[in-house]
């Protein structure tokens, strides 16, 4: 089992930035690949970044590439997400995802793929 814990969240104006942790703990071999996403009011949960665990390839959803960067930080089972130039749209609950294997590139934006879940932390931006 992985578990996963976000931290990081608050509320910024736009333009501004914000970095996310996510603490992972459990069994390595259950994390292959690690994923934050996201979910606005009234909207559907969407992955907006993903990671494959120690080769760090990385993948992104069209509306944030070049403002976000997933990283992961294995010596400290850290996971982030900085984020940058922020916009009002972005606000939403934020969640880190673990799955047990290197997803191929289009479903590692699926919620239905991954197994394991942080309980989110929120992120508010303001115009």
């Amino acid at each position: 089992a992985v578990q996963l814990v976000e931290f990081g969240g608050g509320s910024v104006q736009a333009g501004g930035s914000l970095t996310l942790s996510c603490a992972v703990s459990g069994d390595p071999n259950s994390r292959e690949a690690m994923g934050w996403f996201r979910q606005a009011p009234r909207k559907a949960r969407e992955g907006i970044a993903a990671i494959y665990r120690g080769v760090g390839e990385t993948f992104y959803i069209d509306s944030v590439k070049g403002r976000f960067t997933i990283s992961e930080d294995n010596a400290k089972s850290l996971v982030y997400l900085r984020m940058n130039r922020l916009k009002p749209e972005d606000s939403a609950m934020y969640y880190c995802a673990a799955v047990s294997w290197k997803l191929p590139s289009p479903r590692l934006f699926s919620e239905r793929e991954y197994r394991y879940w942080g309980q989110g932390t929120q992120v508010t931006v303001s115009p």
